[in-house]
Formats: structure tokens, sequence, C-alpha cells
């Protein structure tokens, strides 16, 4: 079982599932060739995915075309079902930075024939994390920005005050859905920006005044 860490604490949360949105910034929406969902678009990641800051993603054989997707991730810290907005914000107990590694290629062939694009996201490797940050540590403004960078070039760099859904509408949405428990992850989309790394390529990315990650493609 996977679990995370929490910076400035021994604190260990072993993770449940992992659920992720989709286009939740405007402009990476319309990158896909897409619109603004209505509603939070999800889909899951399992545990066996993480892996964490300093440690290496392996580029699956299966693609040619890795993209990153930085994101802010949020921490669940008690079972939530069903819950309304101010029971959805409490039930978020820390943040942190994380990449959603993509095989783009397999998802768009796998979409255009109507199919799952499971194995786009799932692979070993594919979900990056670092430690979080406690809510009671850090009131999210959402004045920080999400910062990726590729061998030192900046390749995303947006304000979160840019995502359509927020974390506490995420949080209700998807509790609406599915009970959400205690160690459960929510990667919350990401900005504009992405793109192709292959192997060799280093990548920094950071959610400012929060959590910064470093990986490496082999």
């Amino acid at each position: 079982m996977k679990s995370v860490s929490i910076k400035y604490s021994d604190l260990k949360y072993n993770v449940g599932k992992i659920v992720c949105v989709g286009k939740n910034y405007k402009e990476h929406a319309e990158e896909l060739g897409g619109t603004l969902p209505e509603f939070p678009l999800i889909f899951l990641k399992p545990p066996s995915a993480i892996i964490f800051s300093g440690e290496k993603v392996i580029h699956p054989s299966f693609t040619e075309n890795l993209h990153y997707e930085a994101e802010l991730v949020l921490l669940i810290g008690e079972d939530v079902s069903k819950a309304d907005l101010e029971t959805s914000e409490k039930a978020i107990i820390g943040y942190t930075i994380g990449l959603d590694m993509t095989a783009r290629d397999v998802q768009f062939d796998l979409s255009k024939k109507g199919n799952p694009w499971t194995i786009s996201k799932c692979f070993d490797t594919s979900a990056i994390l670092t430690d979080f940050v406690l809510k009671k540590n850090y009131q999210l403004t959402l004045d920080e920005k999400i910062i990726l960078k590729v061998n030192g070039e900046i390749k995303q760099n947006c304000e979160l005050n840019k995502m359509v859904f927020k974390p506490a509408q995420i949080v209700q949405y998807i509790s609406g859905i599915m009970a959400l428990e205690k160690g459960d992850l929510i990667y919350t989309g990401t900005p504009a920006g992405v793109g192709r790394v292959v192997k060799g390529d280093k990548i920094e990315a950071e959610v400012t005044s929060i959590a910064r990650l470093n990986t490496e493609i082999v």
C-alpha cells in the first residue's frame, strides 16, 4: 500500500483511490481541442502508479507521445458522501503538487474509437507526488501558481484561480457520485502548456508557496 507524507510532521496517510479531474482550465481544454465541461470530468488512477519526487518516470513502451500535466493535489482527511460545500471544504486537509503523466497518443486514439482510455493514464510511475502541506499550516488562496519546467524551460505557468471548478466544488461533486475516504487523493486538473517529454528530460514542478517536485524520464 502506498502512503503519502506530511511536511513538518511524522504523519502518513495510506492512499485509497486517486480521483483526477480533466479539462478544469479553459486554455487547457482549448489546447486539447475540446470545450469546457458543465461538470467536473473525472477518471481514476491506481495507487500503484504513485512515485515520489526524486524518483524516475519510466517511459511506457506503448506510447510515442508521453505528456506531463502539473496539478494541485488535494488530500482527503475524513470520509464524506453526498457532502455539501461546507463539509467538502472541511474534508480537504492538505495540498501538494502532482504530475499526471499521460500517454496522449493512446488517449486520443482510444477516444476516437469510443473506447475507455484507462491505459493512457494508469501505467506505473504515472502519478508523481511530494509531501503534503496541511491546511492548518497553510491556507490556500488560489493566487498560488502552478509552474512546470522541462530541462529548465518554463512550460506551464498559471494561477490556481483559473480553475473552472474550485477544490470544494470538486469534492462536493465527487462525493455525490462515490464516497471519498480518508487518504484519498484528488488531482484537480492541469493548466495549458502540456507537452511531450522523452527519455532524459528533467521535470521540475511546483505550486508556489506549497510544494515542489522533480523527476526524470528514463
